[in-house]
């Protein structure tokens, strides 16, 4: 959007003895406007947003020191619902980026779908190993979408990188998408690395509204420093991936030495799946005080260095310790104790998925029908349609796609899915499980 240009004239100079009684009333005015607010009624059906106090700590203006502890876990009220829509946060900008493996374009294609917004940007990855079909048609796809040619805001990686699983390769891979983020600027506030085997749970304008009210420092990881078995059977170990210097994928192998575990830093594991802060990636790929390639350099050994790296980065961080949230925002059903691999999600869990408040989901086989359920009763998507959203302002006249017609993105229109991601969102910020749970 261009905006025209206007002329700044300087005020006339202000005598100083009227800048003692001016200021006194300013601060008693603001003061007035606060504990009105904080008094307004409580309006149960309106949707969201959250309290004041979290409008207040999501404020690019506020600095991470203000967020403190007495803030977040303070008991959330609603604001009342003749707010004017002027008085409401703006909504953030997030950046997704969905990689697969072969034979999962299809798969990148819906759940592409299934994320955008014109106000997201998106990376794209379809790994090395890929057959030449499959690419190009992918990159057809992502080329040739109307909506996505015309907003500019989905590209595909056309050189792709050679993924090894459990290797470094894959931390190599989102880093590397990170950095083609930052590179191409924009305006976005939370990195969201996906595979082509996971499906949210709510539409973007859900994810969004909520998240306008989140201190933008936040970052979603699950981790923990309690390695367990994993200290003599990843962190000891010392493997070599084959696709850091192999033109062909194989498997990772193992040499016969071992080394000890580290002292300069201390290990954390975790959720290979995570939403994190620009700030905490920006970090990561500059590096400015080397941490954060000291720690890729050991983990280029780890085995799954993916539930590895970032947590171990920033929970010795010691100005990114204390904006962690100890959460993947993935409902995943696991094996108890957990194996290698989660189970896949059926028709069977859909109402455990809904009830968990998750955003996303994984794993899921391709074309199974619970992600036409999902479809149709989570996201209101229609086969092969984008989710709607606010911004969508074409006629629905004919059956028409109104997604076709992209509007304003600041136009949000959120639905049952914010209500369960407040649910969430208060869980996870509650005293009980948000410093309590933070790089422990």
């Amino acid at each position: 959007m261009k905006f025209s240009s206007s002329f700044l004239l300087r005020p006339p100079a202000l005598d100083r003895r009227w800048i003692l009684p001016i200021a006194i009333g300013s601060s008693f005015s603001l003061l007035l406007l606060f504990f009105t607010t904080l008094s307004s009624p409580v309006n149960a059906s309106a949707l969201l947003p959250f309290s004041f106090i979290f409008s207040l700590l999501s404020s690019s203006r506020v600095s991470s020191s203000f967020f403190t502890p007495s803030f977040v876990e303070s008991k959330l009220q609603y604001l009342s619902s003749s707010s004017s829509s002027s008085s409401l946060p703006l909504p953030p900008r997030l950046a997704y980026l969905i990689s697969g493996s072969a034979g999962d374009g299809s798969m990148i294609k819906r759940t592409l779908q299934a994320l955008y917004h014109p106000s997201n940007r998106y990376i794209v990855h379809l790994e090395a190993a890929a057959s030449p079909e499959e690419r190009n048609n992918l990159r057809d796809f992502v080329a040739g979408h109307p909506v996505f040619k015309e907003v500019g805001n989905v590209r595909m990686i056309a050189k792709a990188n050679l993924v090894t699983y459990r290797g470094p390769t894959m931390v190599a891979n989102t880093l590397h998408a990170a950095a083609l983020l930052l590179r191409e600027g924009g305006d976005w506030d939370w990195f969201i690395n996906l595979s082509a085997s996971d499906y949210p749970l709510v539409t973007q304008d859900d994810l969004l509204h909520t998240f306008s009210y989140l201190p933008r420092n936040l970052n979603f990881l699950d981790h923990t420093s309690n390695i367990g078995w994993k200290e003599f059977q990843r962190a000891k170990p010392i493997i070599i991936d084959p696709g850091l210097y192999m033109s062909e994928k194989q498997d990772v192998f193992w040499i016969p030495q071992r080394r000890s575990v580290p002292t300069a830093f201390k290990l954390f594991t975790g959720s290979a799946w995570m939403a994190l802060s620009r700030s905490f990636i920006d970090y990561c790929i500059w590096g400015y005080d080397n941490l954060p390639r000291t720690v890729l350099m050991y983990y280029a050994n780890f085995l799954s260095s993916p539930e590895g790296y970032f947590h171990t980065v920033i929970c010795n961080a010691k100005e990114f310790t204390n904006t962690t949230v100890n959460n993947d925002l993935h409902f995943i059903s696991w094996d108890n104790p957990p194996k290698q691999h989660p189970h896949y999600l059926n028709l069977k869990d859909m109402e455990v998925m809904v009830n968990s408040n998750a955003p996303f989901a994984r794993k899921f086989r391709r074309h199974d029908p619970v992600l036409d359920k999902i479809d149709a009763e989570l996201l209101f998507r229609r086969p092969e349609r984008l989710v709607p959203g606010g911004w969508c302002v074409g006629s629905k006249d004919n059956e028409s796609d109104p997604c076709l017609v992209v509007g304003n993105g600041s136009v949000l229109r959120p639905g049952p899915g914010a209500v369960r991601l407040q649910k969430l969102m208060e869980r996870l910020l509650s005293k009980e499980n948000f410093r309590s749970r933070q790089c422990k």
